[in-house]
């Protein structure tokens, strides 16, 4: 076939919906990264959160969008994807304003009457809202309104799409920074999301295929969740218990809850959860270390290398992704699937040593260049592993819950990070240990899942892995 053959292919293999679902996506990829690189200094220095609570918050506003896409795919196909996409850049435009305006005279009765770092938590989860709307409807677009001989390049396109949002987002958020001030990426966020919802009113036309799946209830959503965390009767009362806990302490932050207590509810959530909740979990580690570029490196910079520096420079990670992926993925396609997710699990946690050894600048981007090689060697084949995993017909449910490291990841990264940041920078005075700890958090990670692939990789392929 040649390239003009090609080329009329691709022009003509995808319907409408599939370019304004992408093109939107792009402007709520940069909405919501550019949100994520101010927050943090938004937080401390305009808020006057401690380290621990902006870790914590931070944490928070990254990882319930991963739990919340679980069920925003039923609720996506329930609404169709013309409907629960305006309604969810509707959501977005809300939510960003509300952030950027935390602050605000107006806000101030509600403000005062509640704890603040409880109300700002709850206004930090509502883009999660939103965003578990927008991804179903997206990917669900471009699998529908895209012909079967050009559907993978579709979600190329899809994942470049994403990368360009998220790459532009931090350039965006150090523009409208030094503009508006730090309130104004907020508001500036959600005018961008906003516009998304006109344009899907507009130009967005329900795609349908003949033939197409009547879509799963929340019910059944629900119901699989039980099924491949496991012993649920056990692990859910207790995860409840844990999370009220939490919620309880960070309101709090006087009371204290004994370290056995926490040890307790641990091990009873590990004797009921699956093997593959068990790999999940060790995964989540991973997450823990490459979420703190958003959750302390932009505070870390300020505060101990520059603080003439801004959020641009975490657009490294997007820029790199977009340029090596392909690269990258040519050069490890022959190293098997778990094998790459633990190569890329090491080459992103030792990515922080480069920061210790250098702290500067550059030193900075060098480790967020290589955190990006390790996000690119590991990402598509821990998704080419979890289907591999998936017992025959339940894929779908797999994937969705391939999400749930992500958003772990996120909140104990929040958590984890924030006291990092107390106790070895306000504290101890001592900031490059941050990073080492960080670094010790992804070495082991990878011994785990290496000692998982090791012994479990037969059991995990029996049917009675979920």
């Amino acid at each position: 076939m040649t390239f003009s053959e090609r080329f009329r292919e691709i022009r003509t293999g995808f319907e409408r919906p599939f370019w304004v679902a992408n093109i939107s996506e792009i402007f709520e990829r940069l909405s919501y990264y550019g949100a994520f690189a101010s927050l943090a200094l938004y937080l401390q220095e305009q808020l006057n959160f401690s380290a621990q609570q902006t870790g914590t918050l931070t944490g928070i506003f990254g990882g319930m969008v991963w739990f919340l896409a679980i069920f925003g795919g039923a609720a996506a196909d329930r609404l169709g994807f013309r409907r629960a996409l305006s309604i969810a850049y509707l959501i977005l435009a809300a939510a960003y304003f509300l952030i950027g305006s935390i602050g605000s005279a107006w806000l101030a009765p509600i403000r005062n009457a509640v704890p603040l770092s409880l109300f700002v938590g709850f206004i930090l989860i509502l883009p999660a809202l939103g965003i578990s709307l927008v991804k179903p409807c997206v990917v669900g677009t471009t699998a529908r309104a895209s012909k079967e001989n050009v559907r993978s390049i579709g979600y190329s396109i899809y994942y470049t799409m994403v990368n360009i949002g998220g790459a532009a987002g931090p350039l965006f958020a150090a523009w409208a920074h030094r503009r508006f001030g730090i309130e104004g990426v907020y508001r500036v966020a959600a005018l961008s999301v906003f516009a998304m919802f006109f344009v899907v009113i507009v130009f967005f036309r329900e795609p349908r295929k003949p033939g197409d799946a009547p879509p799963p209830s929340i019910a059944t959503v629900a119901r699989n969740f039980c099924v491949v965390v496991g012993n649920y009767r056990l692990v859910l009362p207790v995860l409840g218990v844990a999370i009220l806990l939490r919620v309880g302490l960070w309101i709090y932050p006087g009371v204290s809850v004994p370290w056995w207590i926490w040890l307790g509810l641990l091990a009873l959530v590990l004797a009921g959860i699956s093997r593959f909740m068990w790999f999940l979990l060790i995964f989540t580690g991973y997450w823990v270390v490459f979420w703190q570029q958003y959750i302390i490196l932009p505070g870390y910079i300020h505060n101990y290398i520059s603080s003439q520096s801004d959020e641009r420079i975490l657009s490294t990670d997007g820029v790199t992704v977009i340029c090596f992926t392909l690269a990258l993925n040519f050069l490890t396609r022959k190293i098997p699937a778990f094998q790459a997710v633990i190569l890329g699990t090491l080459i992103t946690s030792v990515a922080w040593v480069i920061l210790v050894l250098h702290p500067t600048i550059w030193g900075a981007i060098l480790a967020l260049f290589v955190l990006a090689l390790g996000e690119i060697t590991q990402q598509p084949r821990y998704y080419e592993y979890i289907a591999l995993l998936a017992p025959p017909g339940q894929q779908g449910t797999y994937m969705g819950f391939a999400f749930l490291p992500i958003g772990i990841g996120s909140l104990i990264g929040g958590w984890f990070g924030g006291t990092l940041v107390h106790h070895f920078g306000e504290v101890m005075h001592q900031p490059e240990r941050i990073w080492w700890a960080v670094t010790a958090v992804g070495v082991v990670t990878t011994a785990l899942l290496w000692v998982y692939d090791r012994y479990f990789r037969v059991a995990a392929a029996a049917p009675d892995r979920a």
